[in-house]
């Protein structure tokens, strides 16, 4: 049986390594952190397109029951007026429809199927380098260690080691000029449809939120800032900082961010923002990158975890029909890259819009309307209609976009 190592354990992992196993291979996964450090505290959105995508490897049901469905994002200007709405895709054929989850959540599902499965997952190996070796690959690790696979999948992330092995000269990371913050309020009067996204681009910063069905407020911040934070300068922000600045930025708009912010418990943290515009090389000898560590998009996207997932099937359906790997990573290449740098640009210019200035932002509220009747069906017949037929074979022909 031919054998597989899957360097992270976050969404893309342990989806490859599933994938990888239904496709022949005996993987193991390789994650760096010692535990379960998931993120506490932060969500994202599964749309359709990634559910859909859990379903043709069998595990659509990991997700059955986390979170809660959010059917579509209303927007608009901090003084109130209605900007316009879209869907977050058409339902599938039995109904299903995008939800908002917690990323731990997400996580822990995930990794535990992949155990079920026996598949071995083993934390505190930190990736190093790889160099290929007489059929396979051979990584090494920080604490010395070594392991050797047919073929190796980095699914590292945004900061990926495994990139950097594949190309050392590849572009680092771009930074988005907004912030990240966000928290889980207690239930109150927002004015907001139960499992429906609020979106304010307000004056000075972009806010968004949801209510949940125990009427609890899942919400975020965007503050934009135009240079990039030094390396710790934003972890060493106090949670005091944090609701002065946000009190700020939302005072005098006709949105309950204010009230919102006021009343989340617990610590506030904020992020930064960045995204892979193109990574000129995914692929070498042996290896491959997948998900964040070949394409990393804002989380203006909503995109970043379903499209991890649907690279995460591509691949293993590659690597089952092409048993070569030169062939079957380009063939995944062919199949995935027009599609997911075009969900990257769709995130950069979302994430641009919420930091305009004041004659940008005019314009923005005038065309936005027009662009969201037009645009919006179409970008959801593209995007979240996306469908991938594990039973259908691939071939080194496989036209671009095809899957």
């Amino acid at each position: 049986m031919r054998t597989a190592m899957v360097v992270g354990a976050g969404v893309a992992g342990p989806v490859a390594a599933i994938a990888l196993q239904r496709a022949g291979f005996a993987p193991t996964v390789f994650e760096a952190r010692e535990g379960a450090a998931d993120e506490l505290g932060a969500f994202l959105t599964l749309q359709v397109n990634g559910i859909d995508a859990l379903r043709a490897l069998g595990v659509g049901h990991l997700v059955t029951g986390l979170g809660f469905p959010t059917p579509r994002m209303r927007f608009r200007s901090g003084s109130g007026k209605a900007l316009g709405e879209v869907s977050t895709g058409a339902p599938l054929p039995d109904g299903t429809i995008g939800v908002t989850l917690r990323r731990s959540d997400l996580y822990r599902a995930l990794r535990d199927e992949a155990r079920k499965l026996g598949i071995p997952i083993e934390h505190g190996r930190r990736f190093a380098d790889a160099r290929p070796q007489a059929g396979g690959v051979r990584a090494e690790f920080t604490d010395g260690s070594t392991a050797s696979a047919d073929v190796l999948v980095g699914a590292d992330g945004i900061r990926s080691r495994v990139r950097h092995v594949i190309d050392p000269s590849a572009a680092p990371a771009r930074y988005v000029p907004v912030l990240n913050i966000g928290g889980y309020a207690p239930p109150q009067e927002t004015g907001a449809v139960p499992g429906e996204y609020e979106m304010v681009f307000d004056k000075r910063a972009f806010f968004g939120y949801a209510v949940a069905p125990d009427g609890g407020v899942w919400w975020f911040a965007n503050p934009p800032q135009c240079t990039e934070p030094a390396p710790g300068e934003l972890a060493a922000l106090t949670t005091e900082h944090w609701r002065d600045r946000l009190r700020a930025l939302f005072a005098g708009d006709r949105t309950p961010a204010c009230a919102i912010i006021d009343s989340t418990p617990g610590e506030l943290v904020g992020w930064a923002t960045h995204d892979l515009p193109s990574v000129r090389r995914w692929h070498r000898d042996r290896m491959i990158v997948i998900g964040d560590a070949a394409h990393a998009t804002s989380p203006a996207s909503g995109q970043g975890a379903s499209m991890a997932i649907e690279d995460a099937v591509e691949l293993g359906r590659c690597l089952r029909d092409l048993p070569e790997p030169a062939a079957a990573f380009a063939a995944y290449e062919r199949l995935r890259r027009a599609r997911v740098e075009q969900v990257v640009a769709s995130g950069a210019r979302s994430s641009s819009s919420k930091a305009a200035g004041p004659v940008g932002r005019v314009l923005r509220d005038a065309f936005l309307p027009i662009v969201l009747r037009r645009q919006g069906a179409a970008v959801a017949a593209w995007l979240h209609g996306h469908h991938i037929d594990w039973d259908t074979p691939v071939t080194t022909s496989v036209p671009a976009g095809h899957g």
